[in-house]
């Protein structure tokens, strides 16, 4: 899969294309329908197909200080991307200046331009342009003009998670800030992922035997609420089984958030400097100060045979 960033970086020779226009922040079950309808629809007419998203979230511009947790960053997305059958990404940066493009200039600039396309594959709701003024019923007329086709594609999609309320990123990233991974889950078709570089702590987890690995997340992200959970640290290809730690540790008085992945009865690992990855499985419990560190070295013990207990049954059904 070609990735790009920016409009220069598309090449001169790019032939016609199907193209779908969004943030498609977490890649959710939603976002799915419509990108694989506009893979589909591309390899119906034998033209590639093409994902434009924007770097900042467009929001953090128009309102600074706006961002909002991200459910994974754009290298995760385009990998998400490619696993659904997309030949191309294009980032395209989010400036102030990019800001004011109005819709028809949109069209022209990118769509007509740059990317030559075919067809366009959007949901009902898809807004862009200059103050999110242009619709897809624009975007149809603008199509007329130009010759491509505008299809839309309802992306949404319901189930338990938020008590039956269309899946969403806005949905996605309240389950998470409430520790409800689960549901989130459900909503992503994976697990919640956390993704950093493992940094050196205060090595506690070490000195009681749980030694840790702190990984310090990438901005923005959407970090699930503090407790305990269960899932898998992914490092250097493997994934492992993990007992997850969100908070302050207040046992220690700590004030600053962290996110700590023990790997279950893994000895001798050295993964500091190393990039990893986070995956949330279920909320085990809450955070907790306890009386004793007796009583806190007894949970850690409960825990992680809790989070083994939790991720074998997940493999197994991922098996069956």
């Amino acid at each position: 899969m070609q990735r790009w960033r920016g409009l220069e970086d598309i090449p001169h020779d790019w032939g016609r294309s199907v193209v779908t226009i969004g943030s498609y922040d977490g890649v959710h079950r939603g976002h799915q329908l419509i990108i694989r309808h506009a893979v589909d629809r591309a390899r119906a007419l034998g033209v590639p197909a093409v994902v434009v998203t924007f770097d900042p979230h467009p929001s953090e511009v128009v309102r600074p200080g706006s961002h909002p947790p991200l459910l994974a960053p754009h290298h995760r997305r385009a990998e998400l991307m490619a696993e659904l059958g997309v030949d191309a990404v294009l980032v395209l940066p989010f400036t102030s200046e990019f800001s004011k493009l109005s819709p028809a200039d949109f069209v022209v600039k990118v769509l007509v331009d740059k990317l030559h396309a075919k067809a366009v594959v959007e949901g009902p709701n898809f807004r862009f342009g200059h103050k999110a003024a242009g619709t897809v019923q624009f975007l149809a007329e603008q199509g007329k003009v130009y010759d491509f086709e505008v299809e839309v594609v309802d992306l949404y999609v319901t189930g338990e998670a938020g008590g039956g309320r269309p899946f969403s990123s806005t949905l996605t990233r309240r389950l998470v800030a409430e520790g409800q991974v689960e549901g989130a889950a459900e909503i992503l078709g994976r697990p919640h992922r956390v993704e950093g570089v493992v940094v050196r702590g205060a090595q506690r987890g070490r000195d009681l035997g749980f030694p840790t690995a702190n990984v310090e997340t990438l901005p923005h992200t959407a970090i699930p609420a503090d407790g305990v959970y269960a899932g898998w640290l992914h490092a250097q290809g493997e994934a492992m089984p993990a007992a997850i730690s969100v908070g302050t540790n207040p046992q220690f008085d700590g004030t600053e958030r962290t996110v700590e992945a023990y790997a279950i009865d893994r000895v001798g690992l050295d993964l500091y400097g190393l990039h990893v990855a986070v995956d949330f499985l279920a909320f085990v419990r809450g955070q907790a100060k306890f009386d004793t560190l007796d009583d806190l070295l007894a949970q850690m013990g409960r825990d992680v045979e809790r989070c083994k207990e939790l991720v074998a049954a997940a493999e197994q059904d991922k098996d069956a």
